[in-house]
């Protein structure tokens, strides 16, 4: 397990040209060796191809890598988009993000699979056949490319670990794997004590389907993984160890995935935590 690469993720995209090696330097003098491409750096690189070089400069300067990658997501962006007039453009977004990623080394990136909610005319059904045609576009480039496409459970009813593994089923490539998220899990075990969690929104009158083994589902087919805190109500994104997320057990098992790649550190930086904590936690995380 020492041997799988940590990699942080920090939003440089609301940081300037001048801050922004500042802060990679600061990650680097903390021991960090790898930086997540973000979902919003690729949205700038797809509005100015010149970042893309820039960035890597930057990197190199400080002995950095960009090791994962975040899709861009939302509304019209995700995998269950069910609208005829809009897949083709979001299909094209993927697969431009697949050339850039494979462009600056980058081998596996997360791509939402997306929530039902936001489409209520479109039965779930319709949605979760979306995603596998999706797949059935986007998975042959990743191939080509080398890169691994990773969908993950958050806590809406077409992302569950029942319905990943239903999708993995249909594509036994190794181009497709699965991102486990920590925090996105807690809320789907400990967001039953809760009447305002997440997944009693989300499943809007209809009992969420608790589990409590989510990891244990996933695990033969986990690639990388999103770790971060919560209270179980909301995605928090706090540092390890600041909500109520059994962190001794997720490691164990995280130790035993065959595919394991990369473990990501998607705590969100203003909650606050310092860089010099961050790196700090992660790094004993795995000891």
């Amino acid at each position: 397990m020492s041997l799988v690469p940590v990699t942080f993720l920090h939003e440089f995209d609301t940081l300037n040209d001048r801050i922004r090696p500042l802060v990679m330097r600061e990650f680097a003098a903390n021991g960090a060796k790898y930086l997540v491409l973000t979902d919003t750096l690729i949205k700038q690189i797809l509005g100015k191809v010149s970042l893309e070089r820039q960035l890597m400069k930057e990197m190199a300067a400080e002995g950095l890598e960009f090791m994962d990658a975040h899709a861009p997501f939302g509304p019209y962006l995700d995998l269950n988009c069910p609208i005829p007039e809009a897949r083709p453009e979001m299909l094209l977004r993927h697969k431009l993000t697949l050339q850039i990623i494979a462009s600056m080394g980058v081998k596996t990136i997360t791509i939402h699979t997306g929530n039902e909610v936001v489409y209520p005319e479109y039965p779930l059904e319709v949605q979760f056949e979306a995603i596998k045609r999706s797949l059935d576009e986007l998975l042959p480039v990743a191939e080509v490319l080398g890169i691994t496409i990773c969908i993950e459970n958050i806590w809406f009813k077409i992302n569950t670990p029942e319905r990943l593994l239903a999708i993995k089923e249909c594509f036994p490539t190794d181009a497709l794997g699965f991102c486990y998220d920590a925090g996105h899990a807690n809320q789907m075990d400990k967001g039953r004590n809760f009447p305002d969690s997440n997944p009693f929104k989300a499943w809007r009158g209809d009992t969420p389907a608790w589990d409590n083994a989510i990891l244990e589902k996933m695990l033969p087919h986990v690639v990388n993984c999103h770790l971060h805190d919560n209270n179980g109500v909301c995605d928090q994104h706090l540092n390890v160890g600041r909500g109520t997320v059994d962190w001794q057990h997720i490691v164990s098992l995280l130790k035993k995935a065959p595919r394991l790649q990369v473990v990501q550190s998607e705590v969100l930086m203003g909650e606050p935590c310092s860089i010099s904590e961050l790196c700090k936690t992660f790094n004993n995380l795995w000891k």
